[in-house]
């Protein structure tokens, strides 16, 4: 038997000791104070308090801006709002964030995006991110993105889906929530349905298994249960292919069709399913035929919607389902795609001014992701206005109309007592230039100062 030197085994006798010692419970106090209980909490600081002061204030409900005003915040939502002066007596200990001449709105709300792609004018764009980069490879790129959106004052974003990368939108919403990385507040659609056959990755050899960019679902039962396991794993909300192939017609009433996906036996079952566990459900829906099954279905939200007619807008505002047009991307990629891409970005232009003129409920969406996170989310506004959208209602579909969508309206969506501070600022007027959306300069959440170019 090997024989440790004296030394060696004390030295080891003594660094199991120190062990020990490190692993023991600490000792309670030896007298402890106050009531039962009291000596186990934690202090709790009062939340503090700040006073935002600008020239003028957009609440996103309101069709035209107050002047003369400022924001009271406790924690992380608004107080009061009220005269400067008043305020600050009320609160002499406030911080004070006085932004000068600058315009404070709502957070932005961008209530379509794919924060897990990094744009896909061609097919080609598309296969290579699924096919060559991993999934964590791909969820680092979207912490960035999440990053950027809330620099650019997105304060709020519904993701719908992750295009082949599982659940990986709901570990990112996670991570923002436990305050590991900066975001918005993420409302997360996973990995979205389509049926065998209709959906990337297509064209590969039948010898090779290839990767899917959506769960793969057919059949009424097999969505049901395909709903139950989204909502399981984290989905807020339900989405769903219902339309590929679109094609143009001499038909002024159709001017745009497409291939459905889904039997209407089957798309009920997954709206029916969804809305039975309380999730709300979008519809990826582009040609005439694709939208007028989704609303058959009883979906929520129509996405693109470049096909839309006035017997489908009519049903829309009767039943009040949301559009989320995002045009911008439409723009972005007519000219890579080619086809009939670029006059489908025409169709949509007309259908938008009929939309205007039904009422029917326009939310803010971008689908970013579908071009790169390097350019502004913000350029979706411009767009609406130079569609016949006047400058305020462009700026409320990107506040208050997208959270009635998300059903987040009582948390955020308006700068009102009570609401979350979720506030942004530009420099001057932005109901004179809907760019300066573009150029944002101060972004607060809950509160908390992510960024403030404009600091006196």
């Amino acid at each position: 038997m090997h024989k440790l030197p004296l030394a060696t085994l004390a030295a080891s006798l003594q660094l199991l000791a120190f062990a020990a010692l490190a692993q023991a419970p600490a000792a309670p106090p030896a007298h402890p104070t106050g009531p039962p209980g009291a000596a186990s909490r934690p202090a709790t600081a009062p939340p503090q308090l700040t006073l935002l002061k600008a020239a003028r204030l957009i609440d996103g409900r309101s069709n035209t801006p107050r002047e003369g005003v400022a924001l009271l915040i406790e924690g992380d939502r608004i107080r009061e709002i009220g005269e400067p002066a008043a305020l600050a007596r009320k609160a002499p200990t406030a911080r004070v964030v006085d932004l000068g001449s600058a315009t404070l709105l709502p957070g932005l709300i961008d209530a379509h995006t794919h924060v897990l792609l990094q744009g896909d004018i061609t097919q080609a764009d598309y296969d290579e991110q699924i096919l060559k980069q991993s999934t964590p490879y791909r969820a680092i790129l979207a912490t960035a993105n999440a990053r950027t959106a809330l620099g650019n004052g997105f304060t709020a974003m519904r993701d719908l889906e992750t295009e082949g990368a599982m659940y990986a939108d709901v570990d990112l919403k996670m991570a923002i929530e436990r305050g590991a990385v900066p975001g918005p507040r993420m409302f997360v659609a996973t990995r979205a349905f389509a049926p065998t056959g209709m959906y990337p990755l297509l064209g590969y050899s039948w010898e090779l298994k290839m990767p899917e960019g959506v769960q793969i679902t057919d059949g009424p039962d097999n969505l049901r249960k395909a709903v139950r396991e989204e909502a399981k794993y984290g989905a807020d909300w339900i989405k769903f292919y219902s339309d590929r192939r679109y094609f143009l017609t001499d038909d002024p009433k159709r001017p745009l069709r497409s291939w459905v996906n889904y039997t209407d036996e089957e798309m009920q079952a997954l709206v029916g399913e969804a809305h039975r566990i309380g999730k709300k459900v979008a519809a990826h829906a582009i040609g005439w035929d694709g939208i007028d099954a989704s609303l058959r279905a009883g979906v929520d939200s129509i996405e693109h919607g470049d096909g839309l007619t006035d017997d489908l807008l009519e049903r829309m505002a009767a039943k009040g389902v949301y559009w989320c047009p995002t045009i911008y991307v439409g723009a972005y990629v007519a000219e890579g795609r080619g086809g009939i891409w670029p006059r489908m970005v025409q169709l949509e232009k007309e259908a938008f001014g009929r939309a205007l003129a039904k009422k029917v409920r326009i939310a803010y969406g971008t689908d970013a992701g579908g071009y790169a996170w390097t350019e502004n989310q913000a350029k979706e506004l411009s767009f609406m206005v130079r569609y016949g959208m006047t400058p305020m209602a462009a700026l409320q579909s990107a506040t208050r109309v997208a959270s009635e969508l998300l059903g987040q309206e009582k948390n955020f969506g308006t700068l009102e007592a009570g609401k979350l501070a979720d506030v942004i600022a530009v420099e001057g007027d932005i109901l004179s230039d809907i760019s300066q959306a573009e150029r944002v300069r101060f972004v607060m959440k809950g509160g908390a100062i992510f960024r403030n170019d404009l600091a006196k």
